[in-house]
């Protein structure tokens, strides 16, 4: 059977993450970010299984005592060692395809930290970890040489992909193939019909140079967007540009899909004054919930609602993500999901 890359509301075995330490970016606020993992660990162990990737045994054995004394059922828990640069689990961590049998398949494409922005070293051979140390049941893949994230692509679970331009087609990624050679990759790598490219759409304070999943998500109903109506603000041209090609996107079957806008939270800026990239759309999935950052900013609300009118067969959690947003990232940069059959 052929495999593809399922919907991210599909049934999943696990979520990965990748635990903050003191020699990451993490440092100046270890403390509160473990706080907030410690929750996304509660959550997910509610539904599914947890698969954390940690630096080394002394931090495995500090995690442990942090899940423990949070109450955290550790039977829930899979632990791999992994020394890690960083910590965003959604671009180093694998991507897996699914057949109609329900066989998977791990893809380990390569990560350059956002076009050699950072230290990538060890993140790049994180996957190679959790496939070595050997507690999960799927064809491996050879290492694909395409740099690829999984923050840039999105799955309809129906054969057509969604991403944007100017991150695939940035010259730190990719620089010898062309739009079309990239998108043929896309459809060959993951089984997929049909790329959908925006055009536009960037959010001030992104070093990932506009990730899909801070603009645009699919879900079961329709797209998830961030939409600016506040025409003085910077975001508003390329973002009014972002939403009038959504308009017009359309499936595999050429039809259109159902557009839920979410409001954008105020301005978030740094101890310096530079803009953060908040932003509602970096939602989590997991199985009977979605878990939704949110910024103590009076669209929280909002934005809630409406991803839970985009996700109805979930619970929809808020879970504050003040300290996560501080490295430029939030829910969904953090963590990878894992579909069924996978992990045991």
């Amino acid at each position: 059977m052929a495999y593809t890359l399922p919907a991210e509301w599909a049934n999943q075995s696990a979520i990965m993450l990748t635990w903050p330490h003191q020699e990451t970016d993490w440092s100046p606020f270890l403390s509160d970010i473990e706080t907030v993992y410690v929750q996304l660990a509660k959550h997910i162990t509610e539904q599914q299984l947890l698969v954390l990737a940690c630096h080394n045994e002394s931090i495995k054995l500090h995690v442990n005592e942090l899940l423990k004394n949070a109450n955290i059922n550790l039977k829930q828990v899979r632990w791999f060692i992994a020394p890690c640069n960083d910590t965003w689990a959604r671009d180093h961590g694998p991507i897996t395809l699914t057949d109609e049998d329900g066989n998977t398949q791990l893809l380990d494409f390569t990560f350059n930290a956002w076009g050699a922005k950072y230290e990538s070293n060890f993140d790049n051979d994180i996957t190679s970890h959790l496939l070595q140390q050997d507690f999960c049941s799927p064809t491996l893949a050879n290492k694909h040489s395409l740099i690829l994230e999984g923050g840039s692509i999105e799955s309809d679970g129906n054969g057509t992909l969604l991403t944007t331009t100017t991150c695939l087609l940035n010259p730190n990624r990719n620089a010898h193939l062309s739009q079309q050679q990239i998108e043929q990759e896309l459809k060959t790598a993951l089984g997929m019909d049909k790329v959908i490219w925006l055009e536009h759409g960037h959010l001030a304070g992104d070093d990932t140079d506009a990730h899909i999943d801070t603009l645009a998500r699919f879900a079961p109903k329709g797209i998830v967007y961030v939409q600016c109506t506040d025409k003085n603000d910077p975001h508003y041209l390329a973002l009014n540009k972002m939403e009038q090609q959504l308009a017009q996107a359309t499936g595999k079957d050429n039809t259109p899909y159902t557009l839920f806008p979410l409001p954008m939270p105020n301005a978030k800026v740094d101890e310096n004054g530079e803009l953060l990239p908040a932003t509602y759309a970096n939602y989590l999935i997991i199985n009977n919930a979605v878990l939704v950052p949110t910024y103590n900013d009076e669209n929280d609300k909002t934005a809630l609602r409406i991803i839970g009118l985009a996700h109805p067969e979930r619970v929809v959690i808020g879970v504050d993500c003040s300290t996560v947003i501080k490295q430029f990232g939030s829910l969904h940069c953090l963590t990878m999901q894992i579909p069924a059959d996978v992990i045991h």
